[in-house]
C-alpha cells in the first residue's frame, strides 16, 4: 500500500527534490530521531524537515507522519488530531502549490499561515525573500 501511494503521489508531483534539499530533509529527520528523549529538540529538527519538504508531496506527508508519531509519543491530543488533518492534506497542498511558506507545520501555527523562513532554509531553498508577499505561497522551488 506504501509503495502504491508513493508511486500516486510521485506520478502528480513535477519536480522531484534537489539533491543537497534532499539531503537537508533526511539530516532534519536524522536529528530528530537522534534527539530523543528531548522532546523539544525532536520538535526543532521536524519543524526544520516540514519547512524544506513542503514544495514535494511525499516529503511533506513523511515530515507530517512523523510529527503525528511524536505527538502521539508526547501524549498531545489536540498535536495528533492536527496531524492526521495535515497527513491528510499535506500532499494535494504541495501538488497544486498551496502550501503557507514557511510554515512550521505544527498545529499551534495554524494550517494555512504563512511564516519567516530561518535564513540557513532561505538560503537552501533559493528563496530571495525571508517573508512572502501577501496571499503568495511557497510552490515549487526551482
Amino acid at each position: 500500500m506504501t509503495n502504491l501511494l508513493r508511486t500516486c503521489v510521485a506520478a502528480c508531483t513535477p519536480k522531484s527534490m534537489p539533491a543537497a534539499v534532499r539531503t537537508a530533509f533526511e539530516a532534519e529527520l536524522r536529528r530528530a530521531r537522534d534527539a530523543a528523549p528531548d522532546t523539544d529538540a525532536m520538535w526543532d529538527a521536524l519543524e526544520r524537515a516540514h519547512i524544506i519538504s513542503q514544495a514535494w508531496a511525499w516529503p511533506h506527508t513523511r515530515a507530517h507522519w512523523h510529527m503525528f508519531r511524536l505527538a502521539v509519543r508526547c501524549r498531545d491530543r489536540a498535536e495528533t488530531v492536527g496531524q492526521v488533518v495535515r497527513i491528510l492534506v499535506a500532499g494535494a497542498g504541495s501538488v497544486t502549490g498551496r502550501v503557507p511558506y514557511g510554515n512550521t507545520g505544527r498545529t499551534a501555527a495554524g494550517l494555512l499561515t504563512p511564516m519567516p523562513l530561518p535564513e540557513d532554509l532561505r538560503v537552501l531553498l533559493g528563496r530571495d525573500r525571508a517573508r512572502p508577499a501577501a496571499g503568495q505561497s511557497l510552490g515549487t522551488v526551482s
